[in-house]
């Protein structure tokens, strides 16, 4: 029998996703998981490491992988990573579910992330490609969302009732 996620959460890098999660899951009694995590786990090294040494191609097809069976197996809280939805497959799967998608203007991300280095895909003229990733991604965080919730100027706890309040979850 395969589990089914309580609740995924999508959104780009330095969104919130991994401290919004852990909210998400203690506030609803339930586990909380990161596809992310599981990738560096299961690896032994980091997700910027998997790119420089393999491509990006090699770390979508394990970030596939991960999200599918993180998606079978668990029953609490999943974070995906930020490029996660690129895979239709994954954004099959995750029709039904109750998503949140985690939004933020690139003035927020800057704040945030800083949009340093350690951000693979933003190593070049950060504000410009966090932008173009944006762009070319928003639409499918959108079609896999069931809400969307905004995080610019929230803090994780303003974030975190906010996506209760969406998705009329009552806290544990």
């Amino acid at each position: 029998m395969s589990a089914a996620p309580l609740l995924v959460l999508v959104g780009p890098m330095g969104v919130g996703k991994s401290t919004v999660g852990q909210l998400l899951a203690e506030r609803l009694g339930a586990g909380y998981r990161d596809t992310d995590e599981d990738i560096v786990t299961g690896q032994g090294r980091t997700i910027a490491d998997i790119f420089v040494d393999e491509g990006e191609a090699a770390f979508r097809a394990l970030e596939k992988r991960t999200v599918h069976r993180a998606l079978a197996e668990h029953d609490g809280v999943l974070a995906l990573g930020g490029g996660a939805i690129l895979d239709a497959d994954t954004r099959g799967l995750l029709a039904g579910q109750r998503v949140v998608y985690l939004s933020m203007d690139v003035e927020e991300a800057v704040r945030r992330t800083g949009l340093n280095a350690a951000r693979p895909l933003l190593a070049v003229n950060p504000r410009k490609q966090w932008r173009e990733l944006m762009e070319a991604r928003r639409h499918l965080y959108e079609e896999v969302a069931t809400v969307v919730v905004a995080t610019d100027g929230r803090t994780p706890e303003e974030v975190t009732r906010a996506a209760l309040d969406a998705l009329e979850l009552k806290e544990a």
